[in-house]
């Protein structure tokens, strides 16, 4: 699939992994519409690397239909990938004292599946209704869309129940979703990363960095988002990945804590 002469929707666009991915997909010669809520990140990264900026809460049916109507304006629909979310740990399913007020916050649980799962699979219908009124190219496709779990789907660790059911909500969704889209000839793919160089694992300090890093077989180092965002334009224009997801993670397997 061809990128260049294409619209190109990153959520979660400010920052970390979805910034990366811009500043890779702009270099591709996509237009790109970053969608985010941090605002001021948000027009800073786009007036830096002359693409769209819209302000969009991905949960939202008006926000994301209003950035998708905007990035079909720049052109033609064919590329998103959907970075945004968030982790952390909810807390354990129940608390020590045995008292129902000590279990895990039904809220904070809603909160993580409404962000991570019901966010995403909003940015994907919406932005594949787009793609599907495209002209087909010479394989008959008309979009790609990538989406982000985390090792987190496979290896949940204590305390991660809320986050590590949404994402592996999201590797759920992925071969049904490619299934249901194929007959409008539009491809969807996740990405599930491990552990990143990213603003909030950085956040953490050097230390705890490092003795993560310590953990993952090889390369013994953090992940590049610039890694990331190769994977992400890799599974948009390569036309016959399909359904799948695929671990970045440098081999690592979580420990339950």
């Amino acid at each position: 699939m061809e990128l260049r002469g294409s619209s190109a929707i990153v959520t979660g666009g400010a920052s970390g992994l979805g910034e990366a991915t811009v500043r890779r997909l702009k270099d591709e010669g996509a237009k790109v519409l970053i969608l985010d809520v941090n605002d001021e990140r948000g027009k800073q990264l786009a007036a830096e690397l002359g693409v769209e900026y819209a302000h969009a809460d991905i949960t939202s049916e008006a926000d994301v239909i209003a950035a998708v109507e905007a990035a079909t304006a720049l052109a033609p629909l064919r590329a998103t990938v959907s970075c945004a979310g968030g982790g952390g740990l909810g807390g354990r399913t129940i608390g020590r004292d045995g008292s129902y007020g000590s279990a895990h916050s039904l809220e904070s649980y809603t909160n993580f599946v409404m962000l991570n799962l019901v966010g995403t699979f909003n940015v994907i219908r919406l932005a594949a209704t787009a793609m599907s009124r495209n002209e087909p190219d010479a394989d008959g496709g008309r979009g790609a869309i990538v989406t982000t779990a985390s090792v987190a789907a496979f290896e949940g660790q204590i305390g991660q129940a809320g986050y590590g059911s949404a994402k592996a909500g999201i590797v759920g969704l992925t071969l049904p979703v490619a299934r249901d889209l194929a007959a409008a000839g539009i491809r969807i793919n996740t990405i599930a990363p491990g552990l990143f160089d990213t603003p909030p694992m950085r956040a953490w300090g050097t230390e705890m960095r490092d003795s993560l890093a310590a953990t993952i077989p090889f390369p013994k180092r953090l992940g590049d988002p610039a890694e990331f965002a190769a994977l992400a334009t890799h599974l948009l224009t390569n036309s016959y990945v399909n359904g799948q997801t695929f671990r970045l993670d440098g081999a690592v397997r979580m420990q339950p804590k």
